[in-house]
């Protein structure tokens, strides 16, 4: 399957390369759930927001498969520490560059590269903030603002993230806008509804596909040529933040 890497690279609309993923991930011999599709959505959102120069296509299928040999199972607590090396080990099997697999095995910092690619630090926070909005077994998933100060002090406290300070400003701002439905919810509120209420990844990408991410493009294009002299002011309050971080101290 070398030739997956060109033909999944070449097809630039993302619900298409879901679509892909989902149907040849058990031939491939990767993972592929419902998360994935989550925390890729936020990265397609927070490249709209920002336009860094950066390779969207590259980032958005780094974002699908960076997590390809992740085991959600508790029993396998060790592979917290390999599994983007091995992800990174497979999509060179199946014809990724080095450079591709290097971002990909940068979504975490446990293996051993020192100089990261600038595509690793963003699949770093759209991985660890998406994570914390999913409901898990032991938890629900967390409020946008709780996340944001556990992923700042906590799960970066000690790292450098060249991303990190205008992805405070992405989420600040999403928090701002709200979507109108039967009952009007923010951006990140919604899609946490529509996870929690898709049974499988195909019902999940229609949901997103069939009115979600135009809404949400719409509503973001808008609030910020509305609000551009002000996208840097911060919306959390910091009463949020010492609450969370006297949870972490205790």
């Amino acid at each position: 399957m070398k030739e997956f890497a060109e033909y999944i690279l070449n097809e630039h609309d993302l619900i298409s390369k879901e679509e892909i993923i989902y149907f040849l991930a058990p031939k491939l011999e990767i993972n592929f759930d419902k998360s994935i599709i989550f925390k890729t959505e936020i990265a397609r959102m927070f490249l709209k927001y920002t336009k860094e120069k950066v390779d969207n296509n590259v980032v958005l299928t780094a974002c699908l498969l960076c997590n390809c040999k992740k085991v959600d199972n508790a029993q396998k607590i060790g592979k917290l520490k390999t599994y983007a090396v091995e992800g990174a080990e497979h999509l060179k099997e199946l014809g990724f560059d080095e450079r591709f697999c290097k971002i990909c095995e940068g979504v975490n910092r446990y293996s051993q590269n020192t100089r990261r690619e600038p595509e690793s630090d963003i699949l770093e926070l759209v991985d660890q903030f998406g994570g914390m909005l999913i409901d898990r077994p032991e938890r629900v998933g967390l409020a946008p603002d709780e996340a944001l100060v556990l992923l700042e002090h906590r799960n970066l406290k000690s790292e450098y993230n060249r991303y990190l300070e205008i992805f405070r400003n992405f989420v600040e701002t999403m928090e701002k806008i709200e979507i109108q439905g039967a009952v009007n919810t923010t951006i990140f509120a919604r899609l946490q509804k529509l996870i929690r209420e898709s049974k499988s990844i195909p019902e999940f990408v229609k949901k997103i596909s069939m009115g979600y991410a135009n809404n949400v493009d719409e509503k973001l294009e808008k609030w910020v040529d509305e609000n551009s002299c002000n996208a840097n002011r911060s919306m959390f309050s910091s009463e949020t933040e010492r609450r969370i971080l006297k949870h972490i101290e205790e």
